[in-house]
Parts: C-alpha cells; sequence; structure tokens
C-alpha cells in the first residue's frame, strides 16, 4: 500500500533515498528560518493524502535526540484532528551505541550483540475526533511511544523539562 513519510527538506538532497522520496511525492519541510509556506504545504498535502486514504508517517518532535523525551508539536496531532483520523503510535528503540559501531555490517561476520537490537513497537490505535483537545491527544501518544523506551537522561515533558538518573 502507498503511504508517504513527512521529513525535513534536507533529506531531498541525499543521494538515493532523496531521489526515491521526491519522485514518490512525500512530503518535505524546511525547519530553520521562515517557514510559513512550508508548513501550509505540510497541512495542505497531509490532508488530501489523508483524505485520499493514503497512511502518513510524522515524526511528532520534529527531530530526534537519543538522551531526551522531546515534546511533541502540535502538526500532526491538528491534522490528526481535522481529519478524525486513527493515530498508530509507534515506537523505535535504537540502543546508544548502535551508530557508533558497524552494525549491522558487523553481522556478516558474525558478531552479535544482544544489546544493539533496534526494536519497532506498534502500539493500540488512538481515534482523533474534532471534539479532542490536542494536548489530550498529545498525552496520550506521548506516553503510549514512550512507555516502551527506555530513559537516557533528560526528559522533556509535555510542560517541562525534568533531569533525572
Amino acid at each position: 500500500k502507498r503511504l508517504k513519510w513527512v521529513s525535513k527538506d534536507s533529506v531531498r538532497y541525499l543521494p538515493g533515498v532523496g531521489l526515491i522520496m521526491t519522485l514518490s511525492e512525500h512530503i518535505f519541510i524546511k525547519r530553520a528560518g521562515k517557514n510559513s509556506k512550508s508548513v501550509s504545504n505540510l497541512y495542505e498535502k497531509s490532508n488530501k493524502a489523508i483524505q485520499s486514504g493514503t497512511p502518513m508517517f510524522f515524526f511528532p518532535q520534529g527531530t530526534r535526540k537519543m538522551d531526551s523525551r522531546l515534546p511533541f508539536k502540535d502538526g500532526a496531532f491538528k491534522i490528526a484532528i481535522e481529519n478524525e483520523s486513527e493515530i498508530v503510535p509507534v515506537s523505535i528503540n535504537i540502543p546508544i551505541g548502535v551508530w557508533d559501531s558497524w552494525h549491522p555490517i558487523n553481522l556478516l561476520w558474525g558478531g552479535r550483540d544482544e544489546k544493539m537490537k533496534i526494536v519497532l513497537t506498534v502500539h493500540k490505535k488512538i481515534q482523533a475526533k474534532k471534539s479532542m483537545d490536542i494536548d489530550e491527544l498529545k498525552k496520550k501518544s506521548f506516553d503510549s511511544i514512550y512507555s516502551v523506551l527506555p530513559f537516557y537522561g533528560v526528559e522533556e515533558t509535555m510542560t517541562e523539562t525534568k533531569k533525572e538518573r
């Protein structure tokens, strides 16, 4: 089945994947500077895709940071509420050392480290409704996604930053 990713604009220029994403009409956004045109383009293309039955993949934090639990941005949730879409939260547990090793190339010569497993968890669907509060929907998704992920240091919740461990 066809699907669409939302990605930062610079991915468009990566060899291979950028060309494939461009030709497949995935959605690119500019994250820096004045980007109101980019944001309105995101809403327009996302709404059109969802209304035609095409699933959308969003990373609600807007970026990744291995040592922090970043708060979710509103965009994906506004789109879900407007279209009364189902949200399927997905957690991707990428151990901290994975990018600093030869993984997965080391698997070719038998190097296996159980701590280096990347685990993808698909959670129970959350139905968005026009009557829902966006912060409530963000919290449900946040709690679901982070329920299976390890805690590495800084937790930025919906309203504050907590430093622990």
